[in-house]
């Protein structure tokens, strides 16, 4: 297995002008934490902000065949209340590294293996209210074995080309926000040049005309 790290990053500049007062814990279960704080703003005027803290990172990837195709997972979400068609994704132990989490997701969700993968984004899902930390992959080279979803589950598999896959975020019919981030920067990854050449030889072959 070959790993290959394309997140970049960087820390802003810019000062922090709030002051927290007091923290007060809300709700705690084995996943989420949330916590009220008692603040001053930026403007000097008290205030509360309500904080959810993820225990988990969350973990996604792109896995793509050799003929190009991607592997979309369909699930019900019981939150929004509606039927999601998404990469493989899920929860990481933050102790470990994250593509090792994402190879276990990918793993159980669909019974792929991958001899490739190679780091696209790192991304704050929800920033406004939560700590949630997302890291993004594309796994190639993969090898079929048999699926172990969680019994919480019931999924759907379903493969199709990239350009069918990124269509779908066009037009909405994808809405997750890890697997909009993802199929968008592997676009635009490959648009660019700067996707490892292994992948991008595949890919490029499924985007040929036929001929």
């Amino acid at each position: 297995m070959s790993v290959a790290s394309g997140d970049g990053g960087g820390s802003g500049g810019g000062l922090n002008r709030w002051t927290t007062l007091k923290i007060k814990s809300v709700y705690e279960n084995p996943w989420i934490k949330v916590d009220e704080h008692d603040v001053l703003t930026p403007a000097g005027t008290p205030g509360i902000y309500g904080v959810v803290t993820f225990k988990n990172l969350a973990i996604g990837v792109v896995p793509v065949d050799d003929r190009g195709r991607v592997t979309l997972v369909g699930q019900y979400r019981y939150a929004l209340d509606l039927y999601s068609w998404e990469i493989p994704e899920g929860g990481g132990d933050p102790q470990l590294p994250p593509v090792i989490s994402a190879q276990r997701e990918l793993r159980e969700e669909t019974g792929l293996e991958a001899a490739h993968w190679h780091g696209l984004l790192t991304m704050h899902p929800s920033n406004s209210v939560s700590t949630e930390i997302a890291h993004l992959f594309v796994a190639w080279g993969l090898t079929q074995g048999e699926a172990e979803p969680e019994e919480t589950e019931d999924l759907a598999l379903r493969t199709v080309p990239l350009a069918e896959a990124f269509a779908m975020v066009v037009d909405g019919r994808i809405t997750d926000s890890l697997t909009v981030a993802a199929l968008l920067q592997l676009q635009v990854m490959l648009l660019s040049g700067t996707l490892p050449q292994g992948l991008a030889e595949i890919l490029q072959r499924a985007d040929a005309p036929a001929g």
